[in-house]
């Protein structure tokens, strides 16, 4: 239990989205809690997860990314899960780091720099294994090296807390209401195509293999060469998603798709969103309902590299998304 921990200790819990989470946060105090997630459960529920993640905040636990490094998928994630402490692999501390691994470094140091978050080194055995974690950027230990498992009331109190970041503010709305209407221009959906498409691309080159999420406004509006695009880049993007209505759950093959409701904002707007460690990219497009031509039909758009603005979007998105 919470209350039984000495003062200055946080349990850390390994958590999977779903009926649990409550049980568990009741259990334990809410700042004493920090909950592991790995990007696995992110990929498989994406909605739930953030919501359970939104509950777990609003009660005061941390969030922890667990197993950073043992697969490359969980680097395009960090930004959703906005984690409070990053949980390095242990093959990043006992092996000698490769250019995968290097990448992978990159990329948490580089969101630990703009966020703030804590690096945690997992499996530290050694003094060489400690060196190699300091060095890695961690400022947090698990491991032999500093105790084996044991009651907590024969150890002092920590010297540092962890300390909890301030979780993204909740997404509401569409995508098209978080533009500054001062970025906003009137483009055809001729000119619209080649700059989604650019988009699009990122997620084929990107060294590192981000997310890419889309909203198409109705099935109809995925046609066999966007079908044929998401496709390829399901092959290596650790997410592909297209949304819209009348979509079904798998449009196509290794692709995450959702039906738009009837009154859902996204029926009327085109997005076209890619998130990575290094790069983050959006197209945002209201119809203004023009008739005629396909390609001549207009849309306010803004193309948009603003990371919040991103993130947010993309959060939108995720958040229609169905459990596998």
């Amino acid at each position: 239990r919470g209350s039984d921990l000495p003062p200055g200790f946080r349990v850390f819990v390994n958590v999977e989205p779903g009926s649990s989470v409550a049980a568990l946060t009741e259990r334990t105090t809410g700042p004493r809690l920090v909950a592991e997630i790995t990007e696995r459960a992110l990929l498989r529920k994406p909605a739930e997860l953030l919501r359970s993640v939104r509950r777990m905040r609003g009660r005061g636990c941390g969030i922890a990314l667990d197993d950073v490094g043992a697969v490359p998928d969980s680097l395009s994630l960090l930004p959703f899960l906005a984690p409070d402490v990053i949980k390095l692999d242990i093959s990043l501390v006992q092996g000698w780091p490769n250019a995968d691994q290097a990448r992978i470094l990159t990329a948490v140091a580089a969101y630990a720099e703009r966020s703030g978050a804590s690096i945690l080194a997992e499996g530290i055995e050694t003094e060489s294994q400690l060196q190699q974690a300091l060095a890695l950027g961690a400022t947090l230990g698990q491991g032999w090296y500093f105790s084996h498992p044991g009651p907590l009331e024969h150890y002092p109190a920590p010297v540092q807390s962890i300390e909890l970041l301030a979780p993204p503010a909740p997404e509401i709305g569409s995508p098209f209401a978080l533009l500054d209407p001062r970025r906003i221009r009137t483009g055809t959906k001729g000119m619209l195509l080649a700059i989604s498409r650019h988009i699009e691309q990122q997620g084929a080159t990107l060294e590192t293999p981000p997310l890419v999420l889309a909203a198409f406004q109705d099935a109809s509006r995925f046609t066999a060469g966007a079908a044929r695009r998401y496709a390829e880049l399901s092959v290596r993007c650790p997410l592909v998603v297209a949304l819209g209505a009348g979509m079904p759950a798998e449009p196509v093959r290794g692709v995450r798709g959702a039906d738009l409701g009837a009154h859902d904002q996204l029926r009327g707007e085109w997005t076209v969103v890619v998130v990575g460690p290094h790069y983050t990219g959006a197209l945002i497009a209201k119809d203004l309902g023009d008739s005629g031509p396909d390609l001549e039909r207009r849309f306010l758009f803004a193309l948009t590299h603003d990371s919040e603005t991103v993130l947010s979007a993309a959060r939108i998105l995720l958040g229609r998304i169905k459990p596998l």
